[in-house]
């Protein structure tokens, strides 16, 4: 599961039986808030543990929370190149595993200059090479059809596709939050959360069942 929490501005509860309700191994979040304190709050209510880019130190708002048996076995923060006076953006990249299964899963989420977008696109899939399985989610702030989402689509599966629009999630007229995967890992279905989610943030989460191949 993908989603852009917006802060957790609807109260971690309810955000939190949400997520309980779907039930997702794997959690990828944006816009968690800086210092992770409604973030751990979110987790213990939702039963999930990980990391995230919180903190007093570069921090980036993202997180990767996994439900056990899988858990974030390593875990680390890389920031992007900043060309101008923009909000810091990176990726929270971790290793997850359970039973012998390994794959590296991200959270990233791109900022609102579509050139700085590009260069991140870049650094990204420059930074998830060699690393395969894996499983990459957010916020890109563009549609499929503009430069980084492209560039993306290029070198991974996008796996929601075909899933439907993210955003505003009160009335969705833009796909803008993504999942790819790589080779390994194979997607049996996908599709956007529903009138539930929409209350609770301003971006629909994505939703999969992934199967990652032995």
């Amino acid at each position: 599961m993908v989603w852009n929490v917006h802060g957790f501005r609807a109260g971690a509860k309810p955000m939190a039986a949400a997520v309980t309700d779907a039930a997702p191994d794997l959690l990828l979040l944006n816009e968690t808030r800086y210092l992770g304190f409604h973030l751990r709050r979110f987790a213990r209510r939702a039963g999930l543990e990980g990391a995230s880019g919180t903190g007093l130190w570069r921090p980036i708002p993202n997180a990767v929370l996994a439900r056990s048996p899988w858990r974030v076995v390593d875990a680390g923060k890389t920031t992007f190149r900043r060309s101008r006076k923009t909000l810091r953006r990176g990726i929270l990249l971790t290793i997850v595993g359970r039973a012998g299964t390994r794959l590296s899963a991200g959270a990233v989420h791109l900022g609102l200059s579509g050139e700085e977008r590009t260069e991140h696109a870049w650094e990204l899939t420059d930074l998830l090479a060699g690393r395969e399985p894996v499983v990459l989610g957010g916020d890109l702030n563009e549609g499929p059809e503009e430069p980084a989402a492209r560039w993306m689509a290029a070198r991974f599966w996008d796996a929601a596709r075909d899933a439907g629009r993210t955003f505003p999630a009160w009335e969705p007229r833009a796909r803008i939050d993504y999942l790819f995967v790589s080779e390994g890992v194979r997607v049996e279905r996908a599709w956007v959360g529903g009138d539930r989610f929409a209350r609770l943030s301003d971006h629909l989460p994505v939703l999969a069942d992934l199967e990652v191949e032995g």
